[in-house]
């Protein structure tokens, strides 16, 4: 069936959307629920987020297609293992040297093409961002996740994910440029980029000014 001709159900028929899976600073879990007057009509298009982040969007529209790319391999990683079901299996624990030891296992692994899309990398990514301070996603030059231990007292820790596999096995997802994404004419884009803050670290390369100007252009 053309995807003009397929239909959803009501926004209030639906089961309540799936929590994001990550930690991730500037969500717009809030967001989700002020765009859905403006997707309700447009639900039979496609949604493309070129920064999908955290998820929270994608998961509260809940399109039947997505694609969904974003400048950092390292959640998109997760999310692609997430469309198989993933179940963790490395140890987790709140615990400074268990985190520095993962911490450096998934650097490892980050250092290649290889190691980066690995399911032990995903694993271990689910890790850091549980258990790094205020969840954060930082890099160094070097391309090595720099986040410190939080200082959480209790950390409830997911192993199974395989209540996403049906959500996100629908959707399709990248890691890079945006300009390199395949659009259609009747894409429904939601642009949420790295924020313009003194802080830019949240990929290897970072997001400077130069690239805010480069997106609003492409957006044009």
């Amino acid at each position: 069936m053309p995807r003009s001709q397929q239909t959803r159900p009501k926004a209030e028929d639906r089961a309540p959307p799936l929590r994001p899976p990550l930690k991730w600073a500037g969500g717009k879990r809030w967001l989700a629920p002020h765009l859905e007057p403006l997707w309700r009509g447009q639900s039979s298009r496609r949604l493309v987020e070129p920064f999908c982040g955290g998820l929270a969007v994608a998961l509260g529209l809940d399109p039947q297609h997505a694609l969904l790319n974003d400048v950092n391999p390292h959640p998109v990683n997760f999310y692609r293992h997430l469309q198989e079901g993933l179940t963790i299996r490395v140890p987790m624990r709140n615990d400074r040297d268990l985190y520095y030891q993962h911490r450096n296992d998934f650097n490892r692994l980050a250092s290649t093409r290889r190691g980066s899309f690995s399911r032990k990398a995903a694993e271990l990514f689910y890790y850091l961002n549980r258990t790094a301070y205020n969840g954060l996603c930082r890099f160094n030059r070097k391309g090595e996740f720099n986040v410190p231990l939080g200082r959480h007292e209790r950390i409830n820790y997911i192993r199974d994910f395989r209540a996403y596999r049906a959500a996100l096995s629908r959707w399709h997802f990248t890691w890079g440029d945006f300009e390199k994404l395949d659009l259609h004419e009747d894409d429904f884009i939601y642009a949420d980029p790295p924020y313009d803050v003194p802080f830019r670290q949240y990929s290897r390369h970072g997001f400077e000014w130069s690239e805010q100007v480069r997106l609003a252009s492409w957006l044009a």
